[in-house]
């Protein structure tokens, strides 16, 4: 039985004023190849559906993409069945190719974005002036960002001086946060940084010197890979402890990236991809992944809630999410707001409208808690017997 959309989109909301990041609604796009160009994000600001945007990981000059060896394809998780393939730098949805909520998944053997981070603060800039948003509240945006430590803290003075320059300038109450994605696995040569504690700190700990006294407007976060087992977990807790000693440098988890080492074969069982390697090895996205993805949020929400310098950290739940009882699920398991990837290259922005819309009373119902960390364990299993009898 369906309930009352405007009644479980408010809830849902109210639900996300008590964190920090506050996204109205609690839904928005990952750093992905569709929301690449100035068009992709004003599709997505505009968007009713979402609560904050997310730009394509950005480099300081941006990155050299090449079509032979940079590509992704949408496909079957059970059988493998190829949906679509490109090579384009800042590729199209693809709409038609599959039906909503079917349970797609996506290997990629991309990069980073074509544009540099400096052409995106244009972009933006562009893009809230061409609004008209002078004395409103705008929608946040995330820019997301890669590169070496000292081009990230260039990133975070870039942003946070756009940010000033609107408001000062413009009358423009620009919401800007940084994430710094530490988990790309298709950079060769270049393992993912947070899967090392020490490599972790080589970007926390400056964060710190460049905020010495937590005044900073721009809120930043990480990006991490999915781990796979406890140790990996350890090695992020450790290093943001050890970089939380002043105070926490971070105050958002981006959970998670795409899972590396993965390889789809053709029907002819050739790699379906290239790759700068040669060998098509890419990374893992859409449903084939959202288990690991919810699995990677609810431990690291429990390990951050043990910690009391930690707690405040809120997680942005990506992976696999390409319907309402995804969204529900990322919720549940400790995100307060979830990103989409995959999907929206399968649907489009139109995906936002169909979460929404699909809400069902399950999804957010009366009884069911905030999330598993915050309600009981005989809570869970009533509602496990409950779900078993229906």
């Amino acid at each position: 039985m369906a309930v009352n959309l405007s009644k479980s989109r408010s809830k849902v909301i109210q639900a996300s004023k008590d964190q920090r990041l506050n996204f109205n609604p609690p839904l928005l796009n990952s750093a992905n190849p569709w929301a690449t160009t100035r068009e992709d994000l004003a599709a997505l600001y505009n968007c009713p559906h979402t609560g904050a945007i997310t730009i394509r990981t950005a480099l300081a000059n941006g990155f050299e993409h090449d079509d032979a060896v940079h590509q992704y394809c949408f496909f079957e998780p059970k059988g493998h069945a190829r949906r679509g393939r490109s090579t384009e730098a800042h590729p199209s949805p693809h709409q038609g190719t599959t039906t909503p909520s079917d349970p797609v998944s996506s290997l990629n053997t991309l990069g980073y974005s074509p544009f540099s981070v400096h052409e995106y603060l244009k972009m933006i800039k562009d893009l809230l002036l061409s609004l008209q948003v002078e004395n409103c509240p705008t929608k946040p945006i995330i820019i997301s960002v890669a590169g070496s430590t000292a081009q990230v803290l260039d990133h975070y003075r870039s942003i946070s001086r756009l940010q000033i320059h609107l408001d000062q300038n413009h009358d423009v109450s620009a919401r800007f946060l940084m994430e710094i994605n530490l988990s790309c696995p298709n950079i060769a040569g270049n393992p993912p940084p947070a899967y090392s504690r020490d490599e972790l700190l080589n970007y926390l700990i400056p964060l710190i010197d460049a905020d010495p006294g937590g005044r900073g407007t721009i809120e930043v976060g990480i990006k991490t890979p999915p781990y796979t087992y406890q140790t990996q977990f350890d090695e992020l807790i450790s290093a943001l402890l050890e970089s939380s000693r002043a105070r926490c440098p971070i105050s958002f988890i981006t959970a998670t990236n795409t899972l590396g080492s993965s390889l789809v074969l053709s029907d002819a069982l050739y790699p379906a991809l290239n790759s700068s390697t040669g060998t098509g090895i890419g990374g893992l996205a859409g449903s084939a992944i959202h288990p690991l993805a919810l699995g990677n949020v609810a431990t690291i929400r429990r390990m951050l809630d043990a910690h009391e310098l930690l707690q405040h950290i809120d997680i942005i739940g990506v992976g696999g999410v390409n319907d309402a009882a995804g969204y529900q699920r990322m919720l549940t398991v400790g995100a307060v707001a979830v990103g989409v990837g995959t999907a929206l290259g399968v649907e489009g922005v139109t995906i936002f409208e169909r979460i929404w819309e699909n809400l069902e009373a399950k999804a957010v119902g009366e009884t069911r808690p905030e999330n598993i960390h915050e309600g009981s364990l005989a809570q869970l299993e009533d509602l496990q017997d409950e779900e078993r009898m229906t």
